[in-house]
């Protein structure tokens, strides 16, 4: 085991196990279970996360709010001693990718 892996607590483990947060389209019952399944998970971490964990989180995204879940999954990353999205994503990227950089660059420049 690494050094790095000792980083990651087994709530964060745990939930980024589940995959990325469901689409809010998914109306199906599976859809609801996986749901419910990744707000207890992530509801489970408790920040600050440590930079390898915030890193390992950014792969949990998925493309829209999940109802809510991806605002609280954003700012448990930015939880994180320092910010996880510290370069500029290339074209393409995840929207939450790209969101948590704009707000990196609006913390650092302020006026």
């Amino acid at each position: 085991m690494t050094s790095s892996e000792h980083m990651i607590s087994h709530q964060v483990r745990a939930f980024v196990q589940l995959g990325p947060l469901p689409s809010e389209l998914d109306d199906s019952e599976d859809g609801d279970e996986a749901f419910e399944a990744r707000e207890r998970a992530l509801l489970a971490v408790e920040p600050p996360v440590s930079a390898e964990e915030a890193d390992l989180l950014l792969g949990a995204f998925g493309e829209d709010d999940c109802f809510g879940l991806a605002w609280t999954l954003l700012h448990l990353v930015e939880s994180a001693p320092a910010p996880a999205v510290s370069t500029a994503p290339p074209a393409g990227s995840n929207p939450w990718i790209i969101r948590l950089w704009q707000r990196h660059q609006n913390d650092k420049d302020p006026g």
